[in-house]
């Protein structure tokens, strides 16, 4: 690494650590990791919160884009209350072809089921949740119902602010005003080998490279290797060199990363424009089941 790629980063992380934040007094906060994901304890998710908490998890989410809400005891309706106190529920394309797998067949839970006879686990790539969206969903609520035993199954998320702001002024600003196409069917057929409905076709939308996040006003990556297909107003081996140095410069920096570990009883909510996430599977054949909610707003992410 170069030394003016070590200043940009050394100075991305210095104003991260710089942002004021006020205490919290509706609930107790820890941070997970200097630059990335905090810990919430003393809520009872399966109840309704009261205005202030919610404004509060809201700035929470703004200052540390991954909370982590530890000894909760959750059904299905009280997973989805909780998360339509933060916006309009989304239902994944995919979440009929779970139901075998999660044991429900409730369109607005998409559950999935990984052990010993599996190909492949749910989000074993770093990306975001389903950016093939044409409105792509703000925030992911995700619980894990069967831990393997054996320990593993940690879920790694990335700070794309600060994988954004970590840049070379000139890149940034060459990256400005790209489009990139985000296509279901390279996630879901070429990842996945699911197949859409007859007569139906997998979403395929254009999204800026650098959007702005329309709650906190600041900048961040938005392509990822599951979805993104190429960058639009650039030639194919363009696209790729540009592509796959991003996806890179993503995995290596473990200064903008966190790893979640799992206990019983932990639910976790993401912000899923301004992180990228990261199923670890490190424990077959051991077996590992969740169960996610999403949800949109009516703003989306812009250039």
């Amino acid at each position: 690494m170069s030394f003016y790629q070590d200043f940009a980063d050394k100075t991305a992380i210095e104003a991260w650590h710089a942002r004021e934040r006020q205490p919290y007094r509706h609930f107790e906060l820890k941070p997970l990791a200097p630059t990335l994901g905090a810990e919430i304890r003393g809520l009872d998710l399966s109840r309704p919160l009261g205005a202030q908490q919610t404004d509060e998890l809201r700035r929470a989410m703004g200052e540390y884009l991954v909370l982590a809400f530890r000894g909760q005891q959750l059904d299905g309706e009280q997973h989805k209350a909780f998360a339509r106190q933060f916006g309009r529920l989304h239902r994944h394309v995919l979440a009929k072809d779970r139901v075998v797998a999660g044991g429900t067949d409730d369109p607005e839970i998409l559950a999935w089921q990984t052990g010993p006879q599996s190909r492949f686990t749910a989000g074993d790539a770093w990306h975001h949740d389903v950016s093939c969206d044409a409105a792509p969903i703000w925030g992911s609520f995700l619980r894990v119902t069967r831990l393997p035993p054996g320990g593993g199954g940690d879920t790694a998320f990335a700070n794309m602010e600060l994988a954004y702001e970590s840049l070379s002024e000139p890149y940034k600003r060459f990256l400005q005003g790209l489009t990139a196409l985000h296509d279901g069917a390279q996630a879901w057929t070429a990842g996945y080998g699911a197949r859409p409905a007859p007569g139906k076709a997998f979403p395929a939308s254009e999204h800026p490279v650098v959007a702005t996040h329309p709650h906190t006003g600041r900048k961040f990556l938005f392509v990822n290797e599951a979805f993104t297909s190429h960058i639009v107003q650039l030639g194919r081996d363009e696209s790729s060199a540009v592509l796959q140095q991003l996806y890179a410069h993503v995995r290596r920096h473990l200064a903008f990363q966190v790893r979640v570990h799992w206990e019983p009883g932990t639910l976790l909510f993401w912000d899923n424009w301004a992180t990228q996430h990261h199923a670890v599977w490190d424990y077959f054949p051991q077996e590992r089941w969740g169960e996610r909610v999403s949800v949109c707003l009516e703003e989306g992410p812009r250039a």
